[in-house]
């Protein structure tokens, strides 16, 4: 049965906000050579997604036409603010962009272990505060008849422990502070016109290694996080894969070779953890004579990690250099332990070493993983270093918040639009 007019008219303005949403600016004449539709169709859509307030003239195309082929169009930035949230055990950054993704600010707060619950959620939530009128200060005044305009709209936070797939809440986890639970209540109470979405935070750096990373072209690898802990995220045919209770990915857990003990339900020490987290690499790096200093922003871990890179590929093959090379090689072995099993399991044909520790890793411990997993799994396998590092939490998180925005603000100003 053919889609009556309105039903047409949404589709089409859906292809259109969809179009202007990943190639950016378009002129008419580009919408409708993208589209299919015809002239008259265009200009009709063009029309109602200005007087919707979705869409703006931005400029003009390259060629100096005359006419409405000329002008380009592009999303109305400033209609909606975002905020993006990686909370960790230590502290919270944060930054907060318009619709498309421009940031227009960012801050972070570290937050002591001894830091207090109801201190640590009131830092946090004053934190996200200032970055949001900041945003509202460099973002465009809003039109006089619009006062929501500009207003934040959506909240991406990733954090670690397990989201609960049936409520979206962060669930109790051993191991975690406190803070961390009453910190989404409270910025929902602070925000209330805000709509917010946990996620692990793993998950949104596979998210984001997949849209903007290392892998931008696979629908299928695992992440293999690298950071102050451990952690995996899956991605299979394109599909983030949570799990029944959340935990897919819970990798610091798997009983592994090599350490003192096994994981229990509540600890993961024992596991995975204490071969590939920050302290356990830091170890290592000790029995081979290595030391560095970290970045204030990063785990020691990195610091070990990318000091040894830098090492081993120096000309000089003196000790240091040969130092430097058995600690990468010890701590390809210890990864491609976890990775190894993770293959056996998901044939995934890719996995990525991201977080900090993987960037700064790169290519060079890369590829020793790749080799051990030639060698210990049938499956072929890439090994990539992460493109985004740490920042992938925060990037995830962004791209979040500015889909669930995107959906709802178009669906409802195209139902709007085409009555």
């Amino acid at each position: 049965m053919p889609a009556s007019p309105s039903t047409a008219r949404a589709i089409n303005d859906r292809l259109a906000l969809r179009l202007l949403q990943h190639e950016g600016p378009l002129t008419a004449g580009q919408l409708k050579q993208l589209t299919g539709l015809s002239r008259p169709t265009v200009a009709d859509l063009v029309e109602r997604l200005t007087a919707s307030g979705l869409i703006e003239v931005v400029g003009e195309a390259g060629e100096q036409r005359r006419g409405p082929n000329a002008r380009l169009y592009g999303i109305v930035a400033d209609r909606a603010h975002l905020a993006a949230l990686d909370v960790r055990t230590e502290g919270v950054a944060v930054l907060v962009s318009d619709l498309v993704g421009r940031v227009l600010a960012e801050a972070a707060v570290p937050i002591g272990d001894d830091t207090g619950t109801g201190t640590a959620v009131e830092q946090a939530v004053s934190l996200v505060e200032r970055a949001v009128k900041e945003a509202e200060a460099v973002g465009a005044p809003p039109p006089a008849s619009d006062r929501a305009w500009g207003r934040l709209h959506t909240l991406g936070i990733g954090a670690p422990g397990l989201i609960d797939p049936a409520s979206g809440e962060l669930r109790d986890s051993s191991g975690l502070p406190e803070w961390h639970r009453r910190l989404v209540a409270a910025l929902q109470e602070r925000f209330p016109d805000a709509h917010a979405h946990v996620e692990n935070e793993t998950n949104l750096a596979a998210l984001a290694e997949q849209r903007e990373g290392a892998a931008r072209d696979r629908d299928t690898f695992v992440l293999l996080w690298l950071g102050h802990g451990t952690g995996a995220a899956v991605v299979l045919d394109g599909a983030l894969r949570r799990g029944a209770s959340g935990g897919t990915g819970e990798i610091g857990f798997l009983p592994v070779p090599g350490t003192n003990g096994l994981p229990s339900a509540t600890d993961c020490e024992g596991g995975f953890h204490s071969l590939a987290g920050s302290a356990a690499i830091a170890a290592l790096a000790g029995e081979y004579g290595l030391t560095a200093v970290a970045r204030s922003d990063e785990p020691v871990a990195a610091a070990l990690v990318r000091a040894a890179v830098a090492s081993a590929g120096h000309p000089d093959t003196g000790a240091a250099a040969r130092a430097a090379a058995g600690f990468l090689d010890a701590l390809a072995d210890r990864l491609a332990l976890g990775a190894a099993s993770v293959v056996a399991v998901l044939d995934p044909g890719c996995v990525v070493l991201g977080g900090e520790v993987g960037r700064a890793g790169g290519e060079v411990l890369a590829s020793r993983v790749a080799q051990r997993l030639r060698r210990m799994a049938p499956l072929p396998t890439e090994v990539r270093p992460s493109v985004l590092g740490g920042g992938a939490v925060l990037r995830g998180a962004l791209l979040t918040a500015r889909d669930t925005a995107q959906e709802e603000l178009f669906g409802t100003a195209r139902g709007a639009a085409t009555p």
